[in-house]
């Protein structure tokens, strides 16, 4: 099986664990590097937390680089709310035995696309300002990009305001020179990631692995659980798996019910901030630029999940 190579972008946060947990599970991706955005907690935070998720899941060869400190014009907004002070609570994780790369992550981009000798998939599920960055700094790389898939926005529905995603509000400059840049997009927003949930029945079967990462995956949706169950309680006890979406979205296409649609992103409005404008009727007559998911077999999604986190340590 020729694998995807990929660069992950991500910004640990319990649903980011479990997306690195299927990336690397699965065996489908060569996973040429890890760069880490602030967004669930600070940039010190998260990247303790992808070191400590892939000493975990003995994905120690990968390298990981450190990224932006802050959004590119904004305050930095941080979800510590739903991920805890640490922004992975859990007391189940190991001691990383890795460290970080010591040039940052647009200059890790950079240097690996410009190596690849084949287009490389960018995974973004954090904050879009590492991207962003290198989009405008290194302009003439862009052809070495295969595709994005990222987890962000929404078509109907935000998380951070009524239309705004967290992920987006968090950072809506960077995404919108994301969604401009003419790249192939594909977007797992709060349509298809609310969806994507994990229930207390899938905890226990994620404990009843066998294996310390299910042991691990178990304890950290435990803890995320509870923010669900108290908030969000229209998912009926689920907890949504956002970020491994758009993963899986690249693993198996077909269990996403998805449609090409134009998308921009709203910086100025008062109401509106990060907003994903999803043209999903085609009112505005323009050119599609991302492919939107906005369904998911989840029973499929959650034997992609087991099978990947069965197969590590």
């Amino acid at each position: 099986m020729t694998k995807i190579p990929v660069i992950i972008d991500c910004d640990p946060g319990h649903d980011d664990a479990l997306m690195l947990m299927l990336a690397h599970g699965s065996g489908s991706f060569d996973i040429k590097a890890v760069t880490i955005s602030a967004g669930n907690q600070t940039q010190a935070k998260t990247l303790q937390n992808a070191l400590k998720v892939l000493t975990l899941i003995g994905a120690t060869e990968i390298p990981v680089y450190h990224g932006a400190e802050k959004p590119l014009f904004r305050e930095l907004v941080v979800a510590d709310y739903a991920h805890g002070e640490t922004g992975l609570n859990s007391p189940s994780l190991p001691v990383p035995t890795m460290q970080a790369q010591p040039i940052s992550a647009v200059e890790g981009i950079a240097e690996i696309l410009s190596a690849s000798e084949t287009p490389v998939t960018i995974v973004p599920t954090g904050p879009l300002t590492n991207i962003a960055t290198f989009l405008l700094a290194y302009p003439h790389l862009k052809g070495k990009i295969e595709r994005i898939s990222l987890m962000g926005g929404g078509i109907f529905r935000g998380n951070m305001s009524p239309l705004a995603e967290f992920n987006i509000y968090a950072d809506p400059e960077a995404a919108a020179i994301v969604f401009r840049a003419g790249l192939p997009i594909t977007m797992c927003g709060l349509d298809v990631t609310h969806k994507a949930l994990v229930y207390q029945k899938d905890i226990e079967l994620l404990r009843a692995l066998g294996n310390q990462t299910g042991r691990v995956a178990a304890d950290l949706m435990e803890f995320y659980s509870i923010f669900y169950r108290e908030n969000r309680v229209e998912l009926n006890g689920g907890a949504a798996l956002h970020d491994p979406c758009a993963i899986a979205w690249l693993m198996n296409p077909g269990i996403f019910t998805t449609k090409s649609c134009y998308v921009d992103v709203e910086t100025k409005g008062e109401l509106t901030r990060g907003a994903t404008v999803v043209d999903f009727y085609n009112t505005l007559q323009r050119e599609p630029n991302a492919t939107v998911a906005y369904d998911i077999d989840r029973d499929a999604f959650m034997d992609m999940l087991f099978n990947a986190i069965k197969a590590l340590p």
